[in-house]
Protein backbone atom coordinates (compact mmCIF):
# COMPACT_ATOMS: atom_id res chain seq x y z
CA UNK A 1 0.00 0.00 0.00
CA UNK A 2 2.91 2.55 0.54
CA UNK A 3 4.86 1.62 -2.26
CA UNK A 4 1.68 2.30 -4.79
CA UNK A 5 1.23 5.81 -2.04
CA UNK A 6 4.53 6.59 -2.81
CA UNK A 7 4.09 5.49 -6.44
CA UNK A 8 1.08 7.72 -7.46
CA UNK A 9 2.97 10.64 -5.55
CA UNK A 10 6.23 10.23 -7.62
CA UNK A 11 3.82 10.42 -10.92
CA UNK A 12 2.20 13.27 -10.10
CA UNK A 13 5.56 15.05 -9.13
CA UNK A 14 6.63 14.31 -12.33
CA UNK A 15 3.79 15.52 -14.14
CA UNK A 16 3.58 18.75 -12.09
CA UNK A 17 7.28 19.03 -13.10
CA UNK A 18 7.07 18.68 -17.07
CA UNK A 19 4.72 21.24 -16.72
CA UNK A 20 6.72 23.60 -15.04
CA UNK A 21 9.91 22.98 -17.14
CA UNK A 22 8.38 22.56 -20.32
CA UNK A 23 5.71 25.70 -20.81
CA UNK A 24 6.27 28.14 -17.61
CA UNK A 25 4.54 30.55 -19.28
CA UNK A 26 1.43 28.41 -19.70
CA UNK A 27 1.14 28.06 -16.23
CA UNK A 28 1.08 31.22 -15.91
CA UNK A 29 -1.65 32.13 -18.20
CA UNK A 30 -3.16 29.26 -16.75
CA UNK A 31 -3.26 30.47 -13.02
CA UNK A 32 -4.16 33.74 -14.70
CA UNK A 33 -6.98 32.04 -16.07
CA UNK A 34 -8.20 30.15 -12.61
CA UNK A 35 -8.10 33.63 -11.13
CA UNK A 36 -10.25 35.06 -13.14
CA UNK A 37 -12.62 32.27 -12.46
CA UNK A 38 -15.71 32.55 -10.61
CA UNK A 39 -14.83 30.35 -7.55
CA UNK A 40 -17.83 27.77 -7.74
CA UNK A 41 -16.72 27.17 -11.19
CA UNK A 42 -13.13 26.46 -9.98
CA UNK A 43 -14.57 24.47 -7.02
CA UNK A 44 -16.61 22.69 -10.03
CA UNK A 45 -13.02 21.64 -11.82
CA UNK A 46 -11.77 20.38 -8.66
CA UNK A 47 -15.03 18.13 -8.25
CA UNK A 48 -14.43 16.70 -11.92
CA UNK A 49 -10.27 16.52 -11.05
CA UNK A 50 -10.97 14.65 -7.91
CA UNK A 51 -13.81 12.29 -9.54
CA UNK A 52 -11.44 11.64 -12.07
CA UNK A 53 -8.84 10.54 -10.20
CA UNK A 54 -11.04 8.49 -8.41
CA UNK A 55 -12.13 6.59 -11.69
CA UNK A 56 -8.89 6.20 -12.53
CA UNK A 57 -7.86 4.84 -9.61
CA UNK A 58 -10.54 2.55 -9.62
CA UNK A 59 -9.64 1.42 -13.06
CA UNK A 60 -5.98 0.45 -12.40
CA UNK A 61 -7.78 -1.60 -9.60
CA UNK A 62 -9.63 -3.25 -11.19
CA UNK A 63 -6.73 -3.87 -13.61
CA UNK A 64 -4.49 -5.44 -11.56
CA UNK A 65 -2.64 -2.29 -10.48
Amino acid sequence: MIATAFLALGLVLIFEGLAYALAPSLVERLLETLRLMPETTRRNLGLVALATGVLFVWVAKTLGA
